[in-house]
């Protein structure tokens, strides 16, 4: 007798177990589910910090200060090549890598110290044209002005095109980084051309450089015998 009853509690033990866990687990889905939801909102409400970035100043662009109640003041700066501008009674001020609107607060808050309250307007009169440079085996190596979007391809058609002696299958894209650091990239714009898809072709920045290598067969064109041209000469 006790042994059946030994037996009955063994079994009915793990069936109990599963039971409570399997409601354990049910219980738990909906909490998972709505954690997984408001950080899937999150994300999406999230603002985009890349969108629509800001003009950064740098050496040689100019710029016109203007004070609406010390017209005095009124002046042209330039940016040097340092990255200072030189101020009326202020002196150097550190300003490249800022857009326009934060240069005002600095200019502002500079000159604070002399002023109360200065209404200051800056704006940028001259700048430094976004460009790309193209080199190696093309038309037209040379530093090329860009105007709006361009991609790759048509940054090498704007440089008049690759030349026959031109290894297309692996065209080098230099980018800067930071100030010390280049990042290189091969494109393999032969295969993009041949698939007649540009769907990999990358979209410039402004001081990309492009360089297009020498084909291997071009290398070796003048160790081979032209035309009419004997591939032997009398030894004198």
């Amino acid at each position: 007798m006790r042994i059946g009853i030994l037996v009955g509690v063994l079994l009915f033990f793990p069936v109990a177990v599963a039971s409570c866990y399997s409601q354990s687990a049910a219980a738990r889905v909906p909490e998972l589910e709505t954690t997984a939801r408001l950080d899937s909102a999150s994300v999406t409400s999230a603002p985009l910090s890349e969108r629509n970035p800001r003009y950064q100043l740098r050496p040689g662009d100019v710029l016109d200060v203007s004070f609406e109640l010390s017209p005095e003041l009124n002046q042209q700066i330039s940016v040097q090549p340092d990255g200072f501008v030189t101020l009326k009674q202020i002196g150097d001020l550190h300003v490249a890598g800022e857009s326009v609107p934060e240069l005002t607060e600095s200019v502002k808050k500079a000159y604070s110290r002399v002023l109360n309250n200065p209404i200051i307007t800056v704006m940028l009169r001259d700048f430094e044209k976004p460009f790309f440079t193209a080199g190696g085996m093309v038309g037209h190596p040379g530093k090329y002005e860009m105007r709006g979007d361009i991609t790759l391809v048509e940054a090498l058609q704007q440089a008049g095109g690759l030349t026959e002696e031109s290894k297309h299958s692996q065209v080098l894209l230099f980018r800067r980084v930071s100030q010390d650091w280049l990042e290189a990239k091969v494109i393999n714009v032969k295969k993009m051309l041949k698939d007649k898809t540009l769907a990999e072709d990358l979209h410039l920045q402004p001081g990309d450089m492009i360089f297009v290598p020498q084909n291997r067969i071009s290398k070796m064109r003048k160790f081979i015998p032209t035309a009419g041209f004997s591939m032997y000469r009398p030894v004198m």
